[in-house]
């Protein structure tokens, strides 16, 4: 690997992490970092789901203090494991190029929910005029469905797990925001064994990258806080627009 596209990838890895601590969406940048740095789409879809890992540790880390306490966050670990595995396996197992056409609405679909949160929360009901037992359904229905997309492909795992969250948890967007980083880490892991073992990682890569992404994603949580709502909100769903509009470009590129 040359000097210029080891540069490239470390560039994208501290970007990427800081955009994943804050809105999601950071493999956008090193997805296409890998394949400039000349590794075929199926090796730089794989190594950049192992790349990412630590960054989502690392916003962990710097969020913690945000997390809720108790079991109902705990109940959603498994979930989160079964749905990545069962996406995992579906992108190892299937031609990717279906899916792919239908990510940059699903992008653009979690966005316009984060965007228009009020409006459908009057339309659907409010979180805590819900059920103890409608709420938990919820949440575990909205995680299992991000998590199969983020093993899958990955990509704005964050932005389709902000705005879901949002949307049937009673919570600042602070605290749904550390909630995503969690739960991103919980596939980030997950995804790294799955492949680890089955896919074609390229591991020169994932040494540059992986440490970047650490660096970006603790300085991005710790970034978050300091946001008020509104301005957070508007950086997260104007990425999010961002990210959707590329993916369509591309997809019809």
């Amino acid at each position: 690997m040359h000097i210029a596209d080891a540069a490239l990838l470390v560039t994208a890895g501290l970007a990427a992490g800081m955009v994943n601590a804050v809105a999601g969406g950071g493999s956008l940048i090193t997805f296409p970092a890998m394949i400039a740095a000349g590794l075929p789409p199926v090796p730089a879809n794989v190594s950049n789901s192992v790349s990412v890992f630590p960054g989502y540790l690392a916003s962990v880390a710097g969020s913690r203090a945000y997390l809720p306490r108790g079991r109902e966050l705990l109940a959603l670990l498994p979930t989160t494991v079964l749905g990545t595995v069962a996406g995992a396996v579906l992108l190892l197992a299937t031609p990717a190029r279906a899916f792919e056409l239908v990510v940059p609405f699903l992008v653009l679909g979690a966005t316009a929910v984060l965007a228009f949160q009020g409006p459908l929360r009057r339309f659907v009901g409010h979180p805590r005029d819900r059920s103890p037992r409608h709420r938990t359904v919820s949440v575990q229905v909205m995680v299992a469905l991000a998590a199969v997309y983020g093993g899958y492909f990955g990509a704005a795992l964050g932005l389709m797990l902000v705005a879901g969250l949002a949307l049937v948890l009673d919570a600042s967007l602070v605290r749904v925001t550390a909630i995503k980083n969690l739960l991103s880490a919980v596939v980030g892991l997950t995804t790294l064994v799955v492949f680890a073992l089955f896919g074609p990682v390229n591991w020169a890569a994932v040494a540059l990258v992986a440490p970047a992404t650490l660096v970006g994603g603790y300085a991005g949580a710790r970034l978050v806080p300091r946001l008020p709502p509104m301005v957070l909100r508007t950086v997260i769903v104007v990425f999010g627009t961002a990210v959707g509009l590329y993916l369509l470009w591309r997809t019809g590129s």
